[in-house]
């Protein structure tokens, strides 16, 4: 086979730019994380999901007189179409995963909006998401679906569809961090989908879709629980050093530490690190919480002892899992919880890309043969 040059291809899109946005910017050198304006720091212990969701979308923070009405029209949205339940019941009969489902039903709600409201359509694409995930997985499990409270904030309702109780205010300031947190966050690979989707001039459902369908892969959505399955084998503190020892000595990798990004600490992490503590402190088991921070610090040590030079540190995972264990949230709910807090960033990224208008269709590089002749069928070999 012919191998032609490559010159000039950028393998994986790495450090390309493909947009200028006023969403957020990432840092990994110095580990920062703006989010329209704000470092993380500054919305994740204070805000509401409902106002970093209203600062995505208009630029700015709500007033009280906004954020009144727009909270109540997003709970309004919250049922979902009834043939959206009745894909939810079907998937569960066949037991999909729950990131299958979440896509599936995410292509069917708008079925009952007027087709010319795109802004209400992503409302209702917002706020329905935390339906579908908690139906579904009440669904699966033989439980039937709870209607959505109008009463319960974002995050609060979301807990309670899904075990019926109202849950304590501390986890859902937990809940609305780790939303707020990971809402944005550049132009990642489903953020990249969705604004590769709307680009074409398709709609806000099909690119939420496709963004979905880019988090299900494993080397984009992660998997934040083997990150916690680590705290729990090791067990006690004294135990850690030697079994995390071992670990790198084999050749493992620690599941929540380094980041393709980030050279130093993952600013999510910092921020879910203190919203775990909180949470743990007021409502939960304080002791998992001191043995999480042991291994991480063990671990950071043993990494930079093993691995000079890298700078493996925290991730976003590692404290994403206990933050979301202590919100009784199975791991397979994690990534779809992910998904919950994302939509809105997706969004925002589809209303900027159709303010700017411009087809995205990068170019490629052919190199395949170019001299091939046709053989009729009985001649080839």
């Amino acid at each position: 086979m012919t191998t032609l040059a490559t010159t000039g291809v950028i393998s994986g899109l790495e450090n390309a730019v493909a947009a200028a946005t006023r969403l957020s910017s990432v840092n990994g050198q110095i580990g920062e994380l703006i989010i329209a304006g704000f470092p993380l720091e500054e919305l994740a212990g204070r805000a509401t999901f409902e106002e970093m969701l209203y600062l995505l979308w208009h630029d700015r923070l709500p007033t009280a007189a906004e954020l009144v009405p727009f909270t109540q029209e997003l709970a309004a949205l919250r049922p979902l179409p009834t043939p959206t339940l009745d894909l939810l019941r079907a998937a569960a009969k066949a037991q999909v995963p729950t990131m299958d489902a979440l896509r599936m039903g995410a292509g069917t709600l708008n079925l009952d909006l007027p087709q010319g409201d795109p802004y209400r359509q992503a409302q209702a694409i917002v706020a329905r998401m935390p339906t579908i995930v908690a139906a579904y997985w009440r669904l699966r499990h033989g439980q039937a679906p709870l209607a959505p409270r109008p009463d319960l904030n974002h995050s609060a309702n979301y807990l309670y569809m899904l075990n019926g109780s109202v849950p304590h205010a501390a986890r859902v300031r937990g809940l609305d961090t780790y939303l707020i947190a990971v809402g944005d966050h550049g132009l990642n690979a489903s953020t990249f989908t969705a604004r590769t989707i709307i680009s074409t001039q398709s709609d806000l459902v099909s690119a939420i879709v496709g963004a979905i369908g880019a988090l299900k892969g494993p080397l984009h959505g992660g998997a934040p629980g083997p990150a916690l399955d680590m705290v729990f084998e090791i067990g006690a503190a004294a135990k850690a050093e030697s079994y995390l020892r071992a670990k790198i000595e084999a050749g493992e990798r620690l599941m929540g530490f380094g980041h393709r990004v980030y050279k130093v600490r993952d600013p999510r992490a910092e921020v879910l690190s203190r919203a775990a503590e909180r949470m743990y402190a007021a409502d939960g088991d304080m002791a998992l919480y001191e043995l999480a921070k042991e291994v991480e610090a063990t671990a950071v040590t043993l990494l930079a002892e093993y691995k000079p030079g890298r700078n493996l540190q925290t991730n976003v995972e590692f404290y994403t899992a206990l933050l979301l264990h202590g919100l009784e949230l199975p791991t397979d709910l994690f990534t779809p919880t992910f998904a919950i807090g994302r939509t809105g960033g997706w969004l925002a990224h589809c209303f900027e890309q159709q303010e700017n208008g411009r087809l995205i269709r990068p170019q490629s590089t052919y190199i395949g043969e170019t001299q091939r002749k046709w053989v009729p069928l009985e001649q080839r070999a």
